[in-house]
């Protein structure tokens, strides 16, 4: 049998919404066989004094080297890295590794607010990771963060800000419109020559943890099985639109994207 093969290279999130988790069940929904290295874990609570926790470089590597040479990759994507020396770490193993499709979301914060890079780090992802890029993801917050600019509030703003972002080395830019408040949820995809809009309804929930690590993740499971990256990425707005719409609730705070529902509305 053959099946295509993902890594993810990224934060554990204890609680399943996001993180490492929302990226397998993001992988298992789309079909691919999904591998993870975790960088560090987050588990945020009111009984510890600590709620995140960073994986020894030698333990990154490790977890890299084995899905490359036990089973292989054919995209991967990276999520939360926190720190300057895993970014430095993770960068030269994708050079190392050649694997033809990468996925960068530039995790900065959490849904629950909680610091996922440190503010000294974000310049090393900007110079080392992007330039490694077949996509890159930002929120629009993370897009003004990565070039010291202020927040888009206007779908104008947002290709704007695509454009500068492709300037920094990626193939791709996917700027996700959710936080642009009076408009449709609406992404902006930059290929260097022209702007694709990726329009869907606003679904009104505060329950979309995990949602941009599944965006990704579904972007990186699409590129593994070989379509372009516009395919890729409508496919995964579709996904992630429908676990927003069917979304979680907990009743404990913010809760969940449904990775099932795209499958259960089937």
């Amino acid at each position: 049998m053959s099946i295509a093969r993902v890594l993810s290279i990224a934060g554990s999130a204890s609680q399943g919404s996001a993180g490492i988790q929302a990226d397998l069940k993001t992988f298992q929904e789309f079909d691919v066989y999904g591998m993870s290295a975790i960088t560090a874990m987050v588990a945020n609570n009111r009984t510890t004094n600590q709620g995140i926790f960073t994986q020894p470089i030698e333990a990154i590597e490790a977890q890299v080297y084995a899905s490359l040479e036990h089973v292989g990759v054919d995209a991967l994507k990276t999520g939360m890295l926190f720190t300057e020396e895993i970014i430095d770490c993770v960068a030269g193993l994708i050079q190392q590794s050649e694997v033809p499709s990468i996925v960068v979301d530039p995790v900065m914060v959490g849904k629950m607010g909680s610091q996922l890079l440190k503010d000294e780090a974000i310049q090393s992802l900007v110079s080392k990771m992007v330039p490694l890029a077949t996509i890159i993801t930002p929120n629009l917050h993370e897009a003004a963060r990565m070039l010291e600019t202020k927040v888009p509030e206007t779908p104008d703003e947002m290709k704007n800000v695509a454009r500068q972002l492709y300037e920094l080395g990626p193939e791709h830019v996917l700027v996700k419109g959710g936080a642009l408040e009076g408009y449709p949820a609406v992404d902006m995809l930059y290929d260097g020559k022209s702007i694709t809009e990726l329009e869907t309804e606003r679904i009104q929930t505060i329950h979309t943890s995990g949602a941009g690590c599944t965006y990704s993740a579904a972007i990186t499971a699409e590129l593994a099985k070989g379509k372009s990256v516009e395919e890729a990425v409508r496919r995964a707005k579709s996904f992630v639109t429908t676990a927003i719409r069917h979304a979680l609730s907990f009743e404990r705070g913010i809760g969940s994207t449904y990775h099932a529902a795209h499958r259960k509305e089937l």
